[in-house]
């Protein structure tokens, strides 16, 4: 079969010819319906040998962690799932054993380094191999070749909106800074699941009108820093909760500033922004502090769930396989309309 893969440390991946995966004892064969593309994959193909050999990563390896498909062949002693079924991929990897993970905390998994599209063969061919059915997600009548985005882009976000939900009751305030494809999806699953009223800030005219189609109660071009308090519910010094989905010192610094003491601040964004005044005049007194990096099996179950019930859509822009490369410059230069997703 065909699939694109890392051969070769800091070198471009290349569409090559690998033999269809062997299915063990407990494994389970999942013919590729469509494979979502992600940022991530294009700093996996310039990442030095010595980073990623720490991590536990082996080259060659397909790249593609955001997969949906169809159950063609399942190993012995699998009765969880059968021939036919129509599932996504978990994301992250995860042991299930560790204490992490026994604690639902599976995004923090102790052997989670490495996973399927990291540094283990992906969803970017046309067959890929689970290693277990926990890594099996139902899909709930959803069309496969669009899932696959729900298990990152959607799985992350929900995973960032339920760190803030404690904040999110009656008469609050969330904010979502920058509204691409992970923005969008946070102001669905803000709408879903919380009681807020819901501020995106973006500086793109034609994306603050996507966040309102979305759900968002207002859109606004900047969060300038004090005008949270110009948010905020009355008797509060600023806003409840602020998703930073950009994460560069401009939006960490402007989403720190509009928010309320107490309230919850939420990194997403790998934009590679810091903060440099940590106490007098700069975190908000008693403020929580998150940064997310991944999600549970959980956060991708509860999405698919709320696509499936209509709450969330993934806008999507198809690429067959032969034209991976095509996409993948496309994702890189920002002329999508939607998430890049490989019919293989």
């Amino acid at each position: 079969m065909a699939a694109y893969r890392v051969v070769e440390w800091q070198h471009a991946p290349e569409l090559v010819e690998v033999p269809v995966p062997a299915v063990g004892p407990g494994q389970v064969l999942v013919e590729v319906a469509g494979c979502g593309l992600c940022h991530s994959d294009l700093t996996m193909t310039a990442m030095p040998g010595e980073v990623g050999e720490a991590l536990g990563w082996q080259v060659p390896f397909t790249l593609g962690h955001e997969t949906a498909g169809t159950v063609v062949e399942v190993g012995a002693g699998v009765t969880a799932t059968s021939v036919g079924a129509t599932v996504a991929l978990a994301s992250p990897s995860s042991c299930g054993t560790c204490a992490h993970c026994r604690a639902g905390r599976d995004s923090a998994c102790l052997h989670g380094d490495a996973g399927r599209g990291y540094g283990r063969d992906g969803g970017l061919a046309r067959y890929v191999l689970a290693g277990s059915v926990r890594d099996l997600l139902p899909l709930r009548g959803l069309d496969p070749r669009h899932a696959g985005p729900l298990t990152d882009a959607g799985a992350t976000t929900h995973h960032a909106v339920r760190r803030a939900r404690s904040e999110l009751g009656p008469g609050s305030v969330a904010v979502v800074i920058g509204v691409g494809g992970l923005g969008a999806l946070a102001v669905q699953i803000l709408r879903a699941t919380t009681e807020a009223r819901i501020v995106a800030v973006e500086v793109d005219p034609a994306r603050r009108e996507l966040a309102v189609a979305l759900g968002a109660d207002e859109a606004l071009e900047g969060l300038a820093r004090g005008q949270g308090a110009d948010l905020a519910a009355p008797g509060f010094d600023g806003v409840d909760a602020v998703i930073d989905i950009v994460g560069t010192d401009r939006t960490i610094r402007a989403g720190l500033g509009a928010l309320r003491r107490g309230g919850a601040f939420v990194l997403v964004g790998a934009g590679g922004g810091g903060f440099a005044r940590p106490w007098m005049g700069g975190l908000p007194r008693e403020a929580t502090i998150t940064s997310i990096q991944g999600s549970s099996i959980a956060d991708a179950q509860a999405v698919i769930d709320l696509a499936a019930a209509g709450a969330v859509t993934v806008a999507v822009d198809e690429f067959p396989l032969a034209e991976v490369a095509v996409a993948y410059t496309a994702l890189d230069t920002g002329t999508l309309t939607g998430r890049a997703v490989v019919i293989p």
